[in-house]
């Protein structure tokens, strides 16, 4: 693994707790942060959750060869 691809792990598990999160903040009913704002992390922590990861698979596929 290089430091690259650690650094896009790291950042793969912010993104899914982030995502995780707002998922249980939504269905609480009332989150802290108001719905709308909430929704908008939800909304941009999923996909970069699978950018980050697929990434760094990316780069330790590339620095194997």
């Amino acid at each position: 693994m290089t430091p690259k691809s650690g650094v896009l792990l790291l950042l793969c598990c912010v993104f899914a707790i982030a995502a995780v999160g707002c998922v249980f903040e939504l269905s609480s009913g009332e989150p802290d942060f108001g719905t709308t704002t909430t929704t908008i992390i939800l909304a941009l922590s999923v996909p970069l959750t699978i950018v980050s990861f697929l990434w760094a698979v990316q780069d330790t596929r590339a620095n194997q060869e």
